[in-house]
């Protein structure tokens, strides 16, 4: 079954849902990079807890250097090499340390939103010969099911409203100018390829439009 999305049906489907978040609370977040600011907010619909990282003065009105950023267990945790997932959200942390002022938010969409059980069901898929998009659509879901209107409230919150985007994804970009957020810059995030991403990376760039 061929789920795929023209680029323009996907950018809709990642803004589509009306998405409501509560704040819920702030903390420190002290890293080998910089001690952060740790902002946690809860989607009603579903209990998901997503969060944003804050370094220095990000409501001034001054474009800010982000990173929106999935959460992937097997690549930002379990140090996999499958993805380039966790290198790029260390990379990200240390560019805006540098800066001295930034944000991440941290979004709860496994697997390009298919939850981890199917993205280990995918990759069990992938294995067995088939690419990131040919497993997910083997399962039934479509190549990417994220919904990026999940950091509308936060950015509301944390009163951003341009970007300097950390992404090698042209669709964040433009999924986040149709939710009225200027990106003022693309800033890329090159990762090193290894024998176990290669076919990942190349998939992501052929099927998916991401840039390397």
């Amino acid at each position: 079954m061929n789920t795929s999305l023209t680029p323009n049906a996907a950018i809709e489907a990642a803004v589509s849902s009306e998405v409501e978040l509560d704040y819920a609370a702030s903390c420190e977040l002290p890293t080998p990079w910089a001690t952060f600011r740790l902002h946690a907010f809860v989607e009603p619909a579903t209990g998901k807890e997503h969060v944003a990282i804050t370094l220095g003065d990000v409501a001034d009105g001054e474009p800010v250097l982000a990173r929106i950023h999935s959460e992937c267990l097997t690549g930002d945790g379990l140090f996999s090499l499958r993805c380039d997932c966790g290198p790029q959200l260390e990379a990200a942390l240390q560019k805006i340390a540098e800066e001295g002022r930034g944000a991440l938010f941290y979004l709860r969409q496994e697997g390009r939103g298919i939850g981890l059980v199917n993205k280990i069901r995918a990759y069990q898929l992938q294995d067995a010969g088939a690419d990131t998009v040919e497993a997910n659509e083997a399962l039934g879901f479509k190549p990417d099911q994220r919904n990026y209107k999940l950091c509308q409230p936060m950015l509301r919150h944390l009163q951003i409203s341009t970007l300097r985007l950390m992404t090698n994804n042209p669709r964040k970009i433009k999924a986040m100018e149709q939710l009225g957020v200027k990106v003022v810059e693309r800033v890329p995030l090159v990762i090193t390829r290894n024998p176990f991403n290669e076919r990942y990376l190349t998939t992501k760039a052929a099927k998916l439009g991401h840039l390397f």
